[in-house]
């Protein structure tokens, strides 16, 4: 019996579907978006990876632990391609991500109409991941990674990271 590229592509993308974020594990690198596509030429595997910003520092671990990950599954032919064209964006992450982001109280990416660039732009609305107000304001334009600012919300007065929109 043979096996089809697109049931060893499904497989890979499976198993990449288990890799987590380092940063926030409760997202995998596939609902965040950072996984752009998979070749199986039969012989050679690639795979396009976009960070979500330049000089993401978990894209070491991003490469390292698909490399391992599809090693274990026997693809010994592999290129792990970076990309930075298109520019990664949190329009990217997948329902599922935001949702689990929240839950894990931190704010998902709001849309907003302020340019991202602009340090002086006023903070997004963001509503509170542990009670849902929108009575919210930014305490730091970062947190504990560049794309993640510090909130802290007026009602339940607990504080939370949002994940910026990018």
């Amino acid at each position: 019996m043979t096996t089809s590229a697109n049931d060893i592509e499904k497989r890979i993308w499976e198993r990449l579907e288990q890799i987590p974020d380092p940063e926030v594990p409760v997202i995998t690198i596939t609902e965040l978006g950072v996984v752009r596509g998979i070749d199986w030429d039969g012989d050679k595997l690639t795979i396009t990876i976009t960070p979500t910003y330049t000089g993401c520092p978990a894209m070491t671990l991003f490469t390292a632990e698909i490399r391992a990950a599809m090693h274990a599954m026997g693809f010994q032919n592999l290129d792990i391609k970076t990309v930075y064209s298109p520019a990664w964006t949190t329009d990217w992450l997948s329902d599922a991500a935001r949702e689990k982001l929240r839950r894990y109280g931190i704010a998902p990416p709001v849309k907003t109409i302020s340019d991202p660039d602009d340090l002086f732009a006023p903070p997004p609305a963001v509503p509170c991941p542990h009670c849902g107000s929108d009575h919210t304001h930014e305490s730091s334009r970062f947190g504990s990674t560049a794309c993640k600012a510090l909130y802290v919300c007026d009602d339940c007065k607990e504080p939370f990271e949002y994940f910026k929109h990018f």
